[in-house]
């Protein structure tokens, strides 16, 4: 299994439990093809250096988690039509 790392940006204009309805979703989906969450790194509200979906700021989290070769592009398909996430970047991490 290799590590990964999601980072999912969340409209700001949503409530604080839509936001962990939001984050327990995506690591549901994580869990559903077989990955393992081993952390979930919340960075707050952050100001983006340029306008998306006409918002000005957005709410960042860092998921790490194990999972085979196949998984992130399932994860990634999911999470892609989620409606109140913005942006999503999923990287494989170095094993140092």
């Amino acid at each position: 299994m290799s590590k990964y790392e999601l980072c999912v940006v969340l409209n700001a204009k949503i409530e604080d439990e839509e936001r962990a309805a939001a984050i327990e979703k995506v690591k549901g989906y994580i869990s559903r093809f077989g990955g393992t969450v081993t952390d979930v790194e919340e960075w707050g509200k952050k100001r983006f250096a340029y306008e998306v979906q006409k918002m000005k700021e957005g709410f960042y989290y860092f998921v790490h988690f194990e999972a085979e070769t196949t998984a992130p592009a399932e994860i990634e398909n999911r999470v892609r039509i989620m409606e109140n996430v913005l942006r999503y970047l999923c990287v494989k991490q170095n094993e140092a």
